[in-house]
């Protein structure tokens, strides 16, 4: 699954943050990481655990004290892990959401493998999602698409 976690990670920071500097580019990274790592062994393992992301957050954290613009940058990637978690529902499966403080992951698949034909609708919500931001953030002006890719920004319509 690919549109669903971008669209889904999107929205979530766009209506919660509303930060014109906040960087979508990695956040869209921060929220496919988790199954880039854990998909080929087809099992949801510590990539899918909040330890991994709140050790990645720490991570950010601790590397770029005194250094806010980075900060601001990184602190990106673990909002989308965490989004994730979420919105892979993650959190039905105690056992590979607290790893390792409830113990071993079992035998637990990725919930992206688990879905099956589900994928197909969710991956629909997810374009439906994205095209919404597509047309709320004007992103058929050059201008706005260039702002996307160099900066990772995405400006809200003007009134």
């Amino acid at each position: 699954m690919f549109l669903w976690f971008i669209g889904t990670a999107v929205i979530s920071v766009w209506y919660v943050f509303r930060d014109a500097r906040f960087d979508y580019r990695l956040l869209a990274v921060g929220a496919l990481l988790p199954d880039a790592i854990d998909l080929p062994s087809g099992y949801a393992r510590w990539a899918h655990s909040l330890t991994a992301t709140v050790a990645t957050l720490v991570l950010v954290m601790l590397v770029t004290v005194g250094r806010k613009p980075i900060r601001r940058l990184l602190l990106a990637l673990p909002i989308g892990m965490l989004l994730h978690l979420v919105w892979d529902g993650v959190f039905a499966s105690t056992h590979v959401l607290w790893w390792p403080f409830a113990g071993s992951w079992g035998k637990v698949r990725v919930p992206s493998l688990q879905r099956g034909w589900l994928n197909v609708a969710f991956e629909l919500a997810g374009a439906l999602l994205l095209a919404w931001m597509w047309r709320q953030c004007e992103l058929s002006e050059p201008s706005r698409r260039a702002d996307l890719i160099r900066h990772g920004v995405l400006k809200q319509r003007g009134p």
